[in-house]
């Protein structure tokens, strides 16, 4: 009986993995399909619509129709219930921080290639770690900041070596990386410090709607003027619909990573997705990476994979306390009620 249990439990064990680590493919392959389908659609070369702002609002109004949806007709997800306080003090805030980190994000595309982007985002420990300190969510620690000075080393040396460096592009990918850094601390000190946590579609249902408002105060000025001088454009549903529709999918495929595994688990799944689109951009788009690129990346890489060791350690030592503190607390109930029972029977003998 023992061999069948222990059978079924590694069977059950396997399957588990089995599937959280397709999720964890499915979220690779969303993930970069939307990044390798806004460059297409962005860049002068390819489909030339570069306009980052108009690109990021259809996929907001896209997700935001959508959520509402799931959420109040489908009953999909049950919203939570926040008082205007909280969204105009919490939720628009950490909107308007997603607002423009995605046109930011997207602006760069225009002028960086898919390889060299995913070289930069290696900044994102180095800018969440800093901002951490700053806003007093993290410690500060040598060996953690020569980490950090690592990976940062490693993307300089990276950029150096860049065939095709345009200054401007990389300024507004190092202020996405900085904008986004900022928001993920506010979400743990605006919303997570409350209590308060949102799945990715309820993060769409209350943020998406913020974002479109926010997008639309520059896109007015910015390229509207542009969109209404250039009559040869036309939209293309098929284009922008399936776009948007995989924009969205990504945000489910989020939810399901993060509830399968973890947020960790994800992140390490992101440096193999780097990778992948580091390759994918070599080998199909034909971007140019030097060697000189692999260097400087492979020094960061190596830097943001110890990080990545140093959290999953740190996540094991705190379950590990846990425990142990469970099993003191369990034992101790277990000695208060072995010596009450034991007064007990002394007063019923004395009696």
């Amino acid at each position: 009986m023992t061999g069948k249990g222990g059978a079924t439990l590694s069977g059950g064990i396997m399957k588990k993995i089995i599937i959280s680590y397709s999720y964890l493919g499915i979220w690779i392959v969303l993930s970069s399909a939307v990044i390798v389908y806004n460059k297409y659609i962005l860049d002068k070369k390819l489909y030339n619509w570069p306009f980052p702002i108009s690109l990021t609002m259809i996929h907001m109004a896209f997700c935001s129709s959508l959520a509402f949806f799931l959420v109040r007709i489908l009953n999909f997800v049950e919203p939570v219930t926040l008082s205007r306080h909280v969204y105009f003090t919490c939720v628009l805030p950490i909107g308007a921080l997603y607002s423009l980190s995605l046109w930011l994000s997207n602006s760069a595309y225009i002028y960086l290639s898919v390889s060299f982007i995913q070289m930069l985002k290696a900044l994102m420990p180095v800018a969440v770690y800093t901002i951490g300190i700053l806003f007093k969510k993290d410690t500060f620690k040598n060996s953690t900041m020569c980490n950090m000075l690592a990976i940062s080393v490693g993307v300089a040396i990276a950029a150096y070596g860049e065939a095709k460096y345009d200054s401007w592009g990389v300024l507004l990918q190092l202020l996405a990386v900085l904008v986004e850094a900022t928001r993920l601390v506010m979400v743990q000190i605006l919303l997570n410090s409350r209590g308060i946590s949102f799945n990715p579609i309820a993060t769409l249902y209350y943020v998406a709607p913020s974002c479109l408002v926010f997008l639309s105060i520059p896109w007015i000025f910015v390229e509207l003027p542009i969109l209404r001088a250039s009559n040869s454009f036309k939209f293309d549903f098929v284009i922008f619909g399936s776009n948007s529709l995989c924009a969205f999918a990504l945000n489910l495929a989020v939810f399901l990573v993060v509830g399968k595994t973890s947020a960790l688990t994800m992140n390490i799944g992101g440096v193999v997705k780097d990778w992948l689109l580091i390759a994918f951009s070599w080998s199909v788009i034909k971007d140019t990476v030097t060697p000189v690129n692999l260097i400087g990346y492979g020094l960061a890489f190596l830097g943001v994979a110890y990080y990545n060791h140093q959290k999953l350690q740190a996540l094991k030592a705190n379950e590990v306390e846990k425990r142990s503190q469970q099993e003191d607390e369990e034992s101790g109930i277990l000695l208060t009620e072995r010596e009450q029972s034991g007064s007990g029977k002394k007063g019923d003998s004395q009696d």
